[in-house]
């Protein structure tokens, strides 16, 4: 009787966290869908082209230095396997101020990957927000149906599709502004100590050269060293 009472205690446990998913999985899609239904691709096109080549060019730069995946640290380097005294308490103010400079500017991409997992995990084990998701999934649901026709009628108000879809679009922004502002600062929070910690403790000064390192290329020629040792002048 036990086992039989375990295994359909567990049971639905697992059947809900398949639903979340599904669930949260569908209204990503119907989100995606209505965007594209709605000329909202157009839109952010034409925005886009608004925008001088100049700053496209610049923020291009800047996503690519920002994002660029030599800065990801393995982990070997973030905890510092195989170095003696990885992690310690610094206690001069000045070195302490240099080593958060450095670990800040150095781990970056490791602290923004830490946030965005710990985001993920809790918006999936968080009710609330997965049953709140799948709400507003259905609700596009229902507005891409009733204005399958390019328009509906609302107390004799004739509303378009793209009307209806930017006004969809406002009630989502707040309404998912609403459902994850406490995942958003639960987030934040524990990030915020797990890297604040990591930043104080970590000792990553043997780290401080290596992206100053210059990559010799071609042969070096040692006659002129050679000649240079042994006196003789170089024709």
């Amino acid at each position: 009787m036990a086992l039989t009472d375990d295994t359909d205690s567990s049971t639905p446990s697992t059947g809900g966290i398949a639903g979340a998913l599904s669930a949260l999985s569908s209204a990503s899609t119907t989100v995606k869908n209505a965007w594209e239904s709605s000329g909202g691709n157009d839109v952010l096109s034409t925005v886009q082209s608004s925008i001088p080549q100049g700053t496209k060019d610049y923020i291009a730069g800047a996503k690519s230095k920002i994002f660029n995946r030599q800065h990801l640290r393995s982990p070997t380097v973030f905890f510092g396997i195989g170095e003696e005294k990885p992690f310690y308490l610094e206690r001069v103010p000045s070195l302490l101020t240099e080593r958060l400079r450095h670990n800040f500017s150095f781990f970056y991409l490791n602290y923004i990957l830490i946030t965005a997992v710990l985001f993920c995990l809790t918006m999936i084990t968080s009710p609330t927000a997965i049953i709140g998701i799948g709400l507003l999934g259905f609700a596009w649901m229902a507005v891409i149906r009733a204005t399958s026709e390019g328009s509906v009628q609302v107390k004799g108000i004739t509303i378009t599709q793209k009307q209806a879809s930017i006004g969809m679009g406002a009630f989502t922004a707040l309404a998912l502004i609403w459902l994850l502002a406490h995942i958003f600062w639960w987030t934040l929070s524990t990030s915020g100590f797990l890297t604040g910690m990591h930043m104080l403790l970590r000792d990553a000064s043997m780290h401080k050269d290596e992206e100053d390192k210059v990559e010799m290329q071609g042969d070096l020629s040692l006659n002129e060293e050679a000649s240079f040792l042994n006196g003789e002048e170089i024709a």
